[in-house]
Order: structure tokens, then C-alpha cells, then sequence
């Protein structure tokens, strides 16, 4: 997902002739003085050395005009704007990096797919459709690629394991199908400054019986939300809450980005829960999709699903601005920069950079941060082991019915925009960190401060506990768009929650349906299974030492659990 609209921070002027003519070292090291410097795990000698790799790995290509494609981010930006030309001056392989929406590069995908015709070289692509790339066989698969037909164009400094990401873009063959370009998450956002405030520590104290902190669970959201909605706060009315309710595909993304796992939908497991996962899709053994519904052993219409929309729905109503229920995704997320939301449990880190400007009415003189990020709190019938939350994983894949020069040059391209070279001074630029050594490199460490607990996030065991979509879902593009139409039901109440989600299950299965019987994913494809009432298959699940689906929960307010922030850092640390 998701989707923020930024102008680059950084131009690269590089007094360059891009011809492939004068390709090599000296454009390199032009590159290496205007752009990189020591904001690279390198040294500069081994960041020559790695560009030496590239001129001598490019000259087969020299002269190709080649085409790629993500969505439309700051990091995108940079690489569009910035690395782009660079890697054309130094390689002599002229790249186009074409920027659209994200809905639009998955467009582009299916066509390639549907039609085998080659629309884009590369695609940088969410590692949602990591299920999709895995049964289709429409993708190269990496792990193979580097080891055979694209041997001679993989970086030997490449550091796969150095990819925090890794793990979502590896199918249950064990093979890698994507690289990670970029990660952001969804993380819990509040107003440091009012949760430290004296007063507001005693007032919430007096009326709820425990500290004022970071909520664990969505019962501490709910009285903090209601706690601030309405108090007045350096001469304003604030809202303890904050989302968006239009019917608009952002509103899929919303729910499809872990919101039912938050709650605890979905069984234990990380990245992602098996045999059920967050969508509520249950696969058996052999990674077969079997269901949707609760009837067939799934999850996306049990008790923790219908609670999360439930809460979604009363949350907004109660303590959110009354203008968030017409909002879109792109339109909502810079309101808590505004200055008048307490806390919002789902924030996508994307939008750091724009909280943190100078000026803003979250920022103090000396530019930190008035608010922080943390872990977001979860549901009531979440249990430890778990995901709880969602991570974005724009993800380089090269489609086989992209000619093999063609998808080797782009390959090349792919590897310098996430190289070791590039990827700090990349990761200061967009903020969307995909190496461990760049999260360990010591200019985040003293920019930490600025980025309201960010890089302490990404640096602790929790950030393990936020994944993208797994391999359960078997067609993200088709599944996908089914979830914005449901909620949106719910959202403007034409339907209960029970009924949207019924509703989204049974057109779910309808595409498990069509799946299995066309038979296009061969033996990992959909094989749906007999149907049985709710005690079934929790027993069943219990039996075999699973979860999902869960029996309803009579007291879904349970007590009110909160943390210090400071004491929560201190612990990862």
C-alpha cells in the first residue's frame, strides 16, 4: 500500500554525458562525490570497487533503453530522479523509472501477465503478491536467477541475508521471487508532550485507575480516545482518534494491511499466521487455499474479524473529526500533523517526513518531535505469537515474459538502487529501510532523535512482529479490490459488520471457486473444503493446536493495559 505524494529532497546534479560512450569510473566517482560520500556502509574504496563491478557488469547492455515501474514515493522519487540518471551515466544503459499510482503497477502487471506481452522490464511491486507470483510461475524465481541464467549480472556484494525484508518475498518453496526496494509500517502514533503532561496523567488516572501510556490493548486505545476527545489542549478541542471511511480502494488497504490480525484474526505465526492468516483464508498442508468463510474453516467473518470492524466503525463515530468518515487514505494522513489528534493507532511511517517539517504544530523549535511512533496496541483476541501489525515491502520483480537482456539490465538497475553504496544516503532521502547495516550505520543513530522513535522501532525484536500480505492469499490483484467494496458497506451503513464480512468471504470463495476449477495454479492452487458451522472448526483448530477461528469472546472490554514509552524503548534496547 500506501501511498504518499512527495517531491524529492534531493537533486543530483551530475555535469555528465549520459551516452554510453563515456560510461564508466569517471562518471562513477563524480556520482560518488555529489551524492554519497560517507553516507554509505562502504568506504569509499569499496564503494568504488562495487561501481567498478556495475561499469564491467553493464558493458553487454550498453545502448538499451530499458523501462521500469513502481508507485509513486518519496523513495521512488529519488531513485527516478536522482539514481536513474546516475546509473545511466555510468553504465551507458539508459533507464526509464516511470512513476504511476499504485493501483496502476498492479495494472500493468496483470496486463503483462494476462497477455505475455512485455510492458515493463522491472517492476517494483508491494511483496503483497508474493502468493500470487509463487502459483502463477509468472515471475523468475531470484533465488534461481542469481544462481544460473542471471549469474553474471548479480552484484557478488549483493548481501541477501543483509535484506530485513526477506523473509516476505521468500514463497513456501523457499525461494526468494522479489527483492525488497523499500519498507514502511503502520505503527501507533501520539502526543508525547500530552501523555507526559502532569495533569492529563492525573485526570486519566482519577477516572480510569491506571497510568496514562502507550495502550497494549485496544482497551487502553478506547478510554485514551475517549479520555482526550474533547479536552481542551493549548486553547483547542482534540480528538483522541483519528482514520478515514470513504469508499475508495484506499479504504481495502486499510483492512487488508493487518487490521483484523491487530485484532486477532488469523493464527499465530510470523511473518504471517498458518494455517489461517490475516485476510481469514486458511490454506491445508500443501499451501492449498481452502476457504474464506467460517464455514470452510476460515476466518474473514469469525467473531475477531466482525470485532475489529465493529470497533473500527465505533471509534470513528465517537472520537475521530467528523469529517474523517468522508476522508480517503491520502487525504487523512497528514491530519495528526496538524496538531489535534492525541493518538491513532495506524499511521503508515511513509509519512514521517511530513511530520517532522519545521514549523509544524507537532514539532518543537529545536526540531524534534513532539509525538512518537510505538508498537500499536492489540485486540482482544490476539495472543502472543502473532503478527500485529502491517509492513509495506515495494519488492523488485522481473516477469518472464521479459526478454533476458532485457530483464538482466533491468536486473542491474534494480541491484545499484539497493546497493550497499547507495542505500543510507537512499534511506535518509525516503525513510523506508531495507538493510540491517543501514539501520545500524551510525548517522541514524544521531538522526534517532529527529524521527520520533522510527529507527528505535526498526532496531528492536518488535519490528519482527510486522509483516506485509503472506502466501495464503492466491491472487492479491482479484482478492483485493473485493475489500474496499465490503467495508465500505459497513463504513456507510448500509451494512452491519457481520454482514459486510459475510459478504466479503462468500465473494472471496467465489474467486477460490473459479481458481480451483480453472486449475491455472496447478497442485498450490485453491481446493476448497467442506463446510461445517463455527464449533467445528474451532474444534478442530483446538485439536490441532491452532486458533482460527475463535469462538466469541462474551467481554470484549477487557482491562485497560498501558506501558511507559520511555521504560518500552529502555526494554529493546
Amino acid at each position: 500500500m500506501r501511498r504518499h505524494f512527495l517531491t524529492s529532497t534531493t537533486a543530483l546534479v551530475l555535469c555528465l554525458g549520459v551516452s554510453h560512450a563515456y560510461a564508466g569510473m569517471d562518471e562513477a566517482k563524480a556520482f560518488l562525490d555529489a551524492e554519497i560520500g560517507d553516507m554509505s556502509t562502504l568506504d569509499r574504496a569499496a564503494q568504488e570497487a562495487e561501481m567498478q563491478w556495475f561499469v564491467d557488469a553493464a558493458q553487454p547492455f550498453q545502448g538499451m533503453d530499458i523501462k521500469v515501474v513502481s508507485e509513486t514515493i518519496t523513495t521512488h522519487e529519488y531513485e527516478s530522479k536522482v539514481l536513474a540518471p546516475a546509473f545511466t551515466a555510468i553504465t551507458g544503459i539508459k533507464i526509464t523509472h516511470d512513476l504511476i499510482g499504485e493501483g496502476d503497477v498492479v495494472e500493468k502487471l496483470q496486463t503483462q501477465m494476462q497477455s505475455g506481452e512485455n510492458i515493463y522490464d522491472g517492476y517494483i511491486n508491494d511483496s503483497d503478491l508474493i502468493g500470487t507470483h509463487w502459483r502463477y510461475q509468472q515471475a523468475r524465481n531470484l533465488t534461481d536467477w542469481m544462481a544460473n541464467a542471471g549469474k553474471d549480472v548479480t552484484n557478488p556484494n549483493i548481501d541477501i541475508d543483509d535484506f530485513i525484508g526477506k523473509s516476505f518475498t521468500t514463497a513456501p518453496d523457499g525461494n526468494l521471487y522479489q527483492l525488497p526496494d523499500q519498507q514502511f509500517a503502520n505503527l501507533y502514533f501520539f502526543r508525547y508532550d500530552w501523555f507526559n503532561d502532569e495533569k492529563n496523567k492525573a485526570d486519566f488516572k482519577a477516572k480510569y485507575g491506571y497510568d496514562l501510556g502507550v495502550p497494549v490493548n485496544w482497551s487502553a486505545y478506547e478510554d485514551i480516545a475517549e479520555f482526550f476527545t474533547g479536552r481542551e489542549i493549548d486553547g483547542k478541542k482534540v480528538y483522541g482518534h483519528m482514520d478515514y471511511g470513504k469508499k475508495d480502494p484506499s479504504l481495502g488497504w486499510r483492512f487488508t494491511d493487518a487490521w483484523l490480525s491487530m485484532a486477532g484474526n488469523g493464527d499465530k505465526g510470523i511473518p504471517n499466521g498458518k494455517p489461517v492468516d490475516e485476510w481469514g483464508i486458511k490454506v491445508d498442508e500443501n499451501d492449498r487455499p481452502v476457504g474464506s468463510c467460517v464455514a470452510r474453516g476460515g476466518d474473514t467473518n469469525g467473531p475477531a474479524a466482525v470485532y475489529s470492524i465493529e470497533k473500527y466503525l465505533e471509534w470513528m463515530k465517537k472520537y475521530a473529526p467528523a469529517a474523517a468518515q468522508g476522508m480517503t487514505f491520502g487525504e487523512s494522513g497528514p491530519v495528526p500533523s496538524q496538531g489535534e489528534i492525541a493518538q491513532q493507532m495506524f499511521t503508515y511511517t511513509a509519512f514521517t517526513a511530513d511530520f517532522v517539517k519545521e514549523g509544524l504544530p507537532v514539532v518543537n523549535d529545536d526540531g524534534t518531535p513532539k509525538w512518537r511512533f510505538a508498537p500499536s496496541p492489540h485486540g482482544v483476541y490476539w495472543k502472543d505469537g502473532m503478527k500485529l501489525g502491517y509492513q509495506d515491502a515495494g519488492s523488485w520483480t522481473l516477469m518472464k515474459s521479459t526478454p533476458d537482456d532485457r530483464a538482466k539490465a533491468a536486473w542491474l538497475y534494480a541491484q545499484f538502487v539497493t546497493s550497499k553504496t547507495v542505500d543510507v544516503k537512499k534511506s535518509h532521502v525516503g525513510l523506508t529501510f531495507i538493510r540491517q547495516s543501514t539501520l545500524d550505520h551510525q548517522s541514524f543513530t544521531d538522526r534517532a532523535p529527529k524521527l520520533g522513535g522510527l529507527v528505535e522501532f526498526y532496531r528492536s525484536p518488535a519490528r519482527l512482529q510486522w509483516s506485509p500480505t503472506g502466501t495464503n492469499v492466491p491472487d492479491y490483484p482479484k482478492l483485493a479490490q473485493l475489500w474496499w467494496q465490503a467495508i465500505g458497506d459497513a463504513s456507510s451503513g448500509a451494512k452491519t459488520a457481520q454482514e459486510a464480512m459475510d459478504s466479503l468471504c462468500a465473494e472471496q470463495e467465489k474467486v477460490l471457486e473459479r481458481l480451483e476449477r480453472a486449475g491455472v495454479q496447478g497442485d498450490i492452487g485453491p481446493k476448497m473444503a467442506e463446510e461445517h458451522d463455527l464449533e467445528y472448526w474451532n474444534k478442530d483448530a483446538v485439536s490441532k493446536g491452532n486458533l482460527a477461528p475463535q469462538l466469541k469472546i462474551e467481554n470484549e472490554k477487557e482491562q485497560g493495559q498501558t506501558v511507559s514509552y520511555d521504560e518500552l524503548v529502555k526494554s529493546w534496547q
